[in-house]
């Protein structure tokens, strides 16, 4: 596995050496099981970007993008925001002028979740209503540092990032959080054996018994 790449979902992106934010979110395409974008957010904690994955290499101090500053800041944000009028959101939504809906951006703040009652998709403010629009490309699906890992026989652990093959972008394996079970082993599930990867997490064909007997993975520069 020395020539792959981790992926390390909370690494720090750099362009050019220069610090340009952290990765909150990797894109993949589930049925070609290839890395397609990686969501990168500045530190002054903009909307989030949506990089191809063209552009970026990890390494061990993180991902390096391969453009300046000012390119980043000029690629297509990862959400975009519509303002709608009152009739837009009573037809839309069903909610009468004065009412407050949020609906928090999906998939920018790591690990949170919208609450029960709560839609997830658009927000507004008083009177102002906003319509959140997700702009990951159809039938890809965001992963977040922290998604559940579900194995054959129940809950594993939690995803930590994707190691990739740099020469055609596809996913190799699913790196997992250090969890009780394996103590300091960094442990990556083969990516022939994940059966799904949607918006519930990542599901595999292998007991939970078998993922701890899994080689420790080694990816070249990284500990």
């Amino acid at each position: 596995m020395n020539a792959f790449e981790e992926y390390d979902i909370g690494s720090v992106v750099r362009c050019q050496g220069e610090r340009c934010g952290h990765l909150v979110c990797v894109v993949v395409d589930p049925v070609a099981q290839r890395l397609t974008h990686l969501i990168v957010v500045a530190p002054n904690g903009t909307a989030g970007r949506l990089v191809p994955v063209e552009l970026a290499h990890a390494d061990a101090e993180g991902v390096r993008l391969n453009c300046t500053p000012e390119e980043f800041a000029g690629l297509e944000p990862s959400v975009a925001t519509h303002f709608l009028t009152a009739l837009d959101a009573e037809q839309r939504y069903g909610f009468d002028e004065g009412e407050v809906v949020y609906w928090p951006h999906y998939g920018l703040a790591t690990g949170a979740e919208p609450a029960a009652a709560e839609p997830a998709g658009a927000e507004s403010m008083g009177s102002s209503r906003i319509e959140i629009e997700d702009r990951v490309p159809a039938g890809q699906v965001r992963i977040r540092r922290g998604e559940r890992v579900a194995a054959t026989d129940g809950h594993i652990g939690h995803v930590r990032g994707l190691v990739v093959d740099p020469d055609d972008e596809a996913v190799t394996h699913v790196l997992l959080d250090e969890g009780h079970l394996w103590g300091h082993k960094r442990v990556a599930i083969p990516v022939g054996e994940v059966s799904g990867i949607d918006a519930a997490g990542v599901t595999v064909r292998l007991t939970k018994h078998q993922i701890k007997d899994l080689p420790s993975v080694e990816v070249a520069g990284l500990d």
